[in-house]
């Protein structure tokens, strides 16, 4: 490791080999605490290339526990996280709209790192038990239409390192990779991250792959559609930046769509916008980023009319149907 912070330090990068082997040791535990908190603490001060995201990403979904989900035609809604608004769980609130309205999801998350209550966290509070079991999760998604991926049980690096980002307590690489790997492979994502840059990243990597993608991110900081302001997509047809008049809507304040300050308020405000119980601002928020994700797999529909899906699915309690389906499956 010694070698490694020292080639870090003297601003060079790592081949696509080079950092799958480092990701590889990692996971063997062959570095201790200090080291890797070192490693992770230099990514965080110069700026990770391509080759070794994609080295990182290939050596998480070789180690990464399989899920059994290649048979089904799953998306995924995921951000990076790392953007430091703190917003309430507006993706996993999202991914449940898209179950609900008929589509199949493997939502990949994990506990809040830089931010107070990651989705593994309001899931936790609300009762989900977590499960690499893959019978159980195919159920999930049978009956359910989403199961939920937390992201420790499937990635022993993430587990490894998941102490020392805690202590760590801001935005490591880790936050760049989590979209990239999650362990069912869904064909179609819908992913949103905290940077400009970091988009051209992923969509680079996206092109070279196989997979129907939307990635996004809000131009004034979010890793989601906030509807604070205008926003930016990368797919496969192309860029393209949204701006909120074209979509229908007005501008929003800032703290219409905060998560609060515990996973107790993130996750009363997920219980209030799946009972019916919400505002218009946070209910708008949700339904957008579950109608871009519709329009990852339905390229041609518009975004009108994937929004008026998402929002059948949410009114019509479908969205709780589905939450509440998978809540029950856990404990079968």
């Amino acid at each position: 490791m010694k070698a490694i912070l020292n080639h870090l330090f003297e601003h060079k990068s790592f081949t696509k080999t080079e950092a799958k082997e480092i990701l590889t040791n990692i996971t063997k535990g062959i570095y201790n605490n200090s080291q890797m908190a070192a490693f992770m603490t230099a990514y965080c001060m110069r700026t990770i290339t391509v080759q070794e995201l994609e080295g990182f990403r290939d050596a998480m979904l070789d180690l990464c526990l399989q899920t059994g989900l290649e048979n089904y035609d799953l998306i995924d809604l995921c951000g990076t996280g790392g953007d430091g608004k703190n917003t309430f769980n507006i993706s996993t609130l999202a991914s449940f709209v898209v179950a609900g309205a008929g589509y199949k999801v493997a939502k990949h998350g994990n506990y809040g790192v830089s931010s107070g209550c990651g989705s593994s966290n309001v899931m936790e509070y609300l009762g989900y038990q977590f499960t690499n079991d893959t019978s159980l999760l195919k159920r999930n998604i049978e009956e359910a239409g989403i199961c939920f991926l937390h992201a420790p049980l499937f990635h022993p690096a993430m587990k490894t390192m998941a102490p020392i980002r805690k202590e760590l307590g801001v935005k490591t690489f880790f936050n760049m990779l989590g979209p990239l790997v999650n362990p069912a492979k869904p064909f179609y994502q819908s992913v949103g991250v905290f940077s400009l840059e970091l988009a051209r990243i992923y969509a680079y990597l996206y092109q070279k792959s196989d997979k129907k993608y939307t990635i996004l991110h809000a131009l004034d900081g979010y890793d989601e559609i906030s509807l604070t302001g205008s926003f930016k997509t990368f797919s496969n047809s192309g860029e393209h930046i949204y701006a909120l008049d074209t979509l229908g809507f007005e501008p929003i304040q800032a703290e219409k769509i905060s998560g609060g300050s515990t996973v107790e308020e993130s996750a009363k405000i997920f219980s209030s916008v799946l009972n019916g119980g919400a505002t218009t601002e946070q209910n708008n928020v949700v339904l957008c980023n579950a109608a871009l994700a519709i329009r990852t797999i339905n390229a041609d529909k518009s975004f009108a009319d994937c929004f008026y899906e998402a929002e059948e699915s949410l009114f019509s309690k479908k969205a709780l149907k589905s939450f509440e389906t998978l809540l029950a499956g856990a404990y079968a």
